[in-house]
């Protein structure tokens, strides 16, 4: 009996469970309490705090785990790393997720390896002049937690009245004693999805981004190919791959956000996990192979074999969210049956309390369409997702 344990059992951890499931595989799932829908899902539940590095390792030697991966999450991404060399299990080192969940760390090494991105600085919380310490800096600003995700603790600062308005919003997402103050790059927000497998990288499929402004751009959607030029793709392919070499990552997935700005890539950041937001599906669909699968054999070490089906498929995807808070009342879909409509999913049912959009977390279900052209593809996604009717009262 092969054990692989799965860090969360949220939203973007059932389809590792799933997948795991149909290979054949004990799944052991490990989250705090909660209504999770991975739970009814795995073989074998503990009920844990996934960043407890030492309680998560002291249960994989326990259960004899062959594997332990987690997908959409930067949050447990250093206890993965820290089973992985305690254990010797394939898959992303301590050293390498310390980095991939510090955007301080990570944008140091950047800096030291060239790769090219926003100018920064770091911040204390208890500096007394903050005004000086980043006037080299050039407005607009944005102010990031170190370690939060899911766009949480991340604010756009436009002048010098904001300032403590959002150090007090950063503070109370973060576990540190400092900040991150970055300059906002005007530009074109797009990402990639690529793997890091035996030293090499496997792929890098860019993607481009649907983004809700509040605050901060929060991805809310995503479509594949990207319509970039060669030159463009090239750039951003360079800088990928300096800033995986920064950071050390290995034999895991990866989930890059960029800036593209007069024809120049710039990092915004990067994780060693594939990304939220239908990010899987985006690359399972348009290569034509269950990337669950690869994520789940690389952390067996098996050879993934990354085969890409031709000619890819187009598709794209949204979430379904709501404009205001309130409890669902009723939920329809009056969409008929297309095969093009990969996938309607609802993360809630009449009478579940739901929030109003300001992060990834608020969604409250997706939809994923594909085509033989990406303008099919996207045409029929908001069609699709006009004939989703939730009401909230």
């Amino acid at each position: 009996m092969t054990k692989i344990m799965i860090l969360g059992a949220g939203i973007y951890q059932v389809p590792l469970i799933e997948t795991a499931k149909k290979m054949g595989l004990y799944t052991i799932v490990v989250s705090i309490p909660g209504n999770y829908p991975g739970f009814a899902l795995a073989d074998k539940v503990y009920y844990e705090n996934t960043v407890d590095e030492d309680k998560i390792l002291e249960i994989a030697k326990k259960e004899r785990i062959k594997g332990i991966v987690t997908a959409g999450t930067d949050v447990c991404m250093k206890t993965v790393g820290r089973v992985c060399d305690a254990m010797g299990l394939n898959g992303l080192s301590y050293e390498a997720s310390k980095v991939a969940v510090d955007k301080m760390l990570m944008k140091s090494r950047y800096e030291e390896y060239g790769v090219r991105t926003a100018r920064f600085r770091q911040v204390s919380f208890a500096d007394t002049d903050i005004k000086k310490t980043v006037k080299e800096l050039t407005f607009p600003l944005i102010f990031k937690s170190v370690d939060s995700s899911g766009s949480r603790g991340i604010i756009r600062v436009d002048s010098f009245e904001e300032f403590d308005s959002a150090v007090a919003y950063v503070k109370e997402n973060t576990r540190k004693d400092y900040f991150l103050v970055e300059e906002f790059i005007e530009g074109e927000e797009f990402g990639a999805q690529a793997f890091a497998y035996d030293g090499n990288v496997s792929f890098i499929l860019p993607h481009g981004d649907y983004v809700y402004h509040g605050d901060t751009g929060v991805p809310i959607g995503h479509y594949a190919p990207y319509n970039l030029s060669e030159e463009v793709i090239e750039d951003a392919k360079i800088q990928l791959r300096r800033a995986v070499k920064a950071m050390g990552l290995d034999n895991c997935a990866i989930n890059a956000d960029f800036i593209l700005k007069d024809g120049k890539t710039y990092v915004l950041e990067i994780g060693g996990r594939c990304g939220a937001t239908c990010l899987a599906e985006l690359v399972s669909i348009y290569y034509g192979f269950d990337y669950y699968e690869k994520i789940l054999r690389t952390a067996l070490d098996e050879d993934p074999d990354f085969t890409f089906k031709k000619p890819h498929t187009p598709n794209a995807s949204h979430l379904l969210m709501s404009q205001k808070d309130g409890v669902i009342k009723s939920i329809q879909n009056l969409n008929e049956d297309n095969d093009n409509i990969c996938e309607v999913h609802f993360d809630y049912k009449p009478g579940d309390e739901v929030h109003k959009f300001h992060v990834g977390p608020d969604r409250i279900g997706h939809i994923i369409t594909k085509g033989e052209t990406l303008e099919e593809a996207q045409d029929l996604l908001f069609k699709a997702m006009d004939n989703i009717k939730i009401e909230v009262e």
